[in-house]
């Protein structure tokens, strides 16, 4: 009986041991090296995280303005969408109403017979009576086809409420898909800035910290300091440049938190909007609105209360205080504080109220 035998692997060589030797090392190099690009980032001086950070940071502002103008337009479609649906809702009550005053007065004339005039003229013994009758059914008939166009009319606005509500829905999802895109991104680059932050030594973090005039963990009475020794003795222009900065002075101190308009916490663009609506005045929501708020001035002309911008992008915005400083809220980690203006590149600034 036959012995069954594996057969021989055969081993390749000459010129094709060579091509498949170079094969694998290829493969081998190129594997590790998307490893590496996935893994390995080259190590940064402090110099270098810091420059990166303060980037991060200022695109998570960017971020923060979309994400806060996309709020407002998301939260006026759903406020549009709402008045649409009340008022629908109030035409058909009224669209109901009418519909069972018709379907009364239909029985009743059902179960008067609905006789033809002439007829009942005929049959009638008292003609003058007849007659009063006819002009009564006559204003009737009238009251019935006003009351039949109302309905109609108000069938048509109903329907172009609805039509109206369609594309509201729309545009409120539309909005609230930009939202959800601008909160991805503000997150993804906080996130990005505090990993390279944690690059950093104690002592490092520590001075970058001083670096952009946040102390994270500041104590009450180092912002009393802050107020004291900010507060010069600058007139504002009127009464209400007056208040919006008096509310800047007392948020001082409080938490950046991106998206937030007080009072407890801020970003720039809702410290601005909170100070100037404590004095009566309604600002837009971001930036790049508020600097259309009011009239445009020049940096020579700064009042205590004007709005002051930054960046090409107009991306950030503080509220001048006089004598070149104003107060703002920087970036998350860093409070509410008065700041020169000269600490980031100017970009114009906007008198209101």
């Amino acid at each position: 009986m036959a012995a069954h035998r594996k057969p021989k692997q055969r081993t390749l060589g000459g010129p094709a041991a060579r091509t498949a030797a170079t094969l694998a090392l290829a493969g081998a190099a190129t594997a590790t090296a998307f490893e590496g690009s996935g893994h390995a980032d080259p190590q940064l001086t402090p110099a270098q995280v810091k420059a990166k950070v303060d980037r991060l940071y200022r695109e998570a502002e960017e971020a923060t303005e979309r994400y806060n103008g996309a709020k407002e337009k998301a939260d006026e479609a759903r406020t549009a969408l709402d008045g649409l649906r009340d008022e629908a809702a109030r035409r058909t009550d009224r669209l109901n109403g009418a519909r069972t005053a018709l379907g009364s007065a239909a029985a009743a004339q059902y179960r008067s017979g609905g006789l033809d005039p002439a007829v009942q003229l005929a049959l009638s013994s008292d003609p003058d009576e007849y007659l009063e009758r006819a002009a009564l059914a006559d204003r009737v008939g009238e009251r019935q086809a006003v009351a039949i166009a109302s309905v109609n009319r108000e069938l048509a606005e109903i329907g172009r409420l609805r039509a109206e509500s369609t594309g509201k829905l729309a545009d409120q999802r539309s909005h609230e898909a930009a939202l959800k895109r601008h909160k991805s991104a503000v997150q993804g680059k906080l996130a990005d800035a505090q990993a390279l932050l944690h690059r950093l030594t104690a002592e490092q973090r520590r001075a970058y910290e001083t670096q952009v005039g946040g102390r994270t963990g500041s104590s009450p009475d180092g912002d009393r300091a802050d107020r004291q020794q900010s507060r010069g003795p600058v007139t504002a222009p009127n009464s209400r440049a007056a208040q919006a900065v008096a509310f800047a002075y007392g948020a001082i101190g409080k938490p950046y938190v991106w998206g937030a308009t007080g009072p407890n916490a801020f970003d720039c663009s809702g410290l601005t909007q909170a100070a100037w609506r404590s004095a009566g005045v309604s600002l837009p929501r971001t930036t790049y609105t508020q600097i259309n708020a009011g009239q445009r001035v020049s940096r020579s002309q700064l009042a205590p209360g004007d709005l002051v911008f930054f960046y090409s992008g107009i991306s950030h915005v503080g509220l001048y205080i006089g004598g070149g400083q104003m107060i703002h809220a920087p970036r998350p980690g860093a409070p509410v504080r008065v700041a020169p203006i000269d600490e980031m590149p100017f970009a114009g600034a906007t008198r209101v109220g």
